[in-house]
């Protein structure tokens, strides 16, 4: 009796593997490509054997998210007992991460002749660690799915007492996104994701490859997260900012069976309207999770009307970078590309200098994709895209109204005269 059930698991979850195969495969294949001269074609030629496997992901992820959905054990845990897994699995990231910063530091120490020997101990509890994370992983994202579908539900963006579609996250490492804009506008004309882990010098061959063979910018740029389904999360150690990435994905996937998420790659007005919509909401409801779930880690919010600190910073990122970006916006606009070009490197090295050292390229295709992303004023310079959409935000009594709202919005003159029709 019991091994006929076991064998009929086998097959059942067999055969759930193979349709959710078949399923994604019938998503990704179209029916018939660009010419070979396309710069699609061209690109994807280039980066064939880097591209990220996402069938083989999605099939993995969709399937441990299906078995644990079935058990749902974070049900059994009282809503404190919950904050405290959650809490805990963060602080046992924190824990990996910091183990594995002090083995590569004692790797690159030259003072160290035997760096096996001298880690061994250190890499035998980073083992124990990740094996006690694996375990521990699936019950942490149930958690922090359950309390951002909370907040959502609270907002009223629930259907049935349930968040539509369904909140799904994934720690997982994240693939790189090689970014591609032409080198006389800023615009993204071409992006894929490349697989996770290449060394820093293959994705500066990358770079080097299609910039010479199409006469193009790129950059190949690590993310935060991304909106498959479930949405990949980088395991950065910050319950306040797992909550919001968690937050701007699921919007991501609201917004994908709507206008403005089919509209996507088909305009920069549509990805930069949906891009900010996914940081307003994300920021909101990320907050909205710490102050439910984790009150001792909101951060104090200045209150209306109290005067802001006299001094500013010393160098503030977003308003140099908005200063670059409109400064490259006018020399391409003139036609003066090599200037431009010259002028962002100029620039980088005033960012290296005050710190920012992970600012490796600053070129079109950076702008092109930090650019959508203008929930604050930064990298989008003067596009009036995003602060249109913060205006209407502010319009709107409730997120609910907003987003239900912007969901059918696409391009900027629509999003004008909604602004103007809400303000009436």
């Amino acid at each position: 009796m019991l091994d006929g059930l076991l064998r009929s698991a086998r097959w059942l979850k067999r055969r759930a593997k193979l349709f959710t195969m078949l399923a994604l495969l019938a998503l990704v294949v179209t029916q018939e490509g660009p010419p070979p001269s396309d710069l699609t074609t061209g690109v994807g030629g280039l980066i064939y054997d880097a591209r990220f496997d996402f069938v083989t992901w999605e099939i993995e992820a969709v399937w441990a998210k299906f078995t644990h959905w079935l058990l749902q054990p974070q049900r059994y845990l009282r809503e404190s007992d919950r904050a405290d897994v959650f809490r805990g699995y963060v602080e046992l990231m924190a824990r990996l991460q910091n183990l594995e910063w002090q083995i590569e530091t004692v790797y690159a120490d030259p003072a160290v002749s035997d760096p096996d020997a001298a880690t061994a101990e250190a890499r035998a509890e980073l083992e124990r660690l990740r094996a006690e994370a694996a375990v521990r992983q699936w019950l942490a994202e149930s958690i922090i799915e359950e309390q951002v579908g909370t907040v959502l539900s609270e907002e009223g963006l629930a259907v049935l007492g349930q968040p539509f579609p369904p909140v799904g996250m994934h720690f997982t490492p994240l693939p790189y996104l090689l970014v591609v804009s032409p080198r006389e506008r800023i615009e993204r004309v071409y992006s894929s994701e490349l697989e996770h882990g290449l060394a820093l010098e293959q994705r500066v061959s990358i770079e080097h490859a299609v910039d010479e063979s199409f006469d193009v910018s790129s950059l190949v740029t690590g993310i935060g997260g991304l909106s498959a389904w479930p949405a990949m999360i980088l395991e950065l150690p910050n319950i306040a900012w797992v909550a919001e990435v968690t937050a701007h994905e699921w919007t991501h996937h609201y917004l994908d069976l709507r206008p403005l998420g089919w509209s996507y790659y088909q305009s920069g007005d549509a990805r930069t309207i949906n891009e900010t919509t996914a940081s307003i909401v994300g920021t909101e409801v990320g907050r909205g999770v710490v102050a439910r779930y984790y009150p001792d880690l909101l951060p104090p919010e200045v209150p209306e009307g109290e005067a802001q600190p006299a001094d500013p910073p010393a160098f503030d990122f977003n308003a140099e970078m908005r200063l670059t970006r409109v400064e490259v916006d006018r020399l391409l606009a003139e036609g003066r590309v090599e200037e431009a070009e010259a002028y962002m490197e100029a620039r980088r090295q005033v960012f290296w200098e005050h710190g920012y050292r992970g600012l490796r390229k600053l070129n079109q295709a950076y702008f092109a994709f930090h650019g959508a992303y203008a929930d604050e004023p930064g990298a989008a310079g003067e596009d009036p895209v995003g602060p249109t959409v913060r205006a209407f935000r502010q319009g709107c009594p409730r997120l609910r109204a907003f987003l239900a709202r912007i969901a059918f919005i696409t391009t900027l003159e629509e999003l004008e005269a909604a602004l103007a029709a809400a303000s009436d």
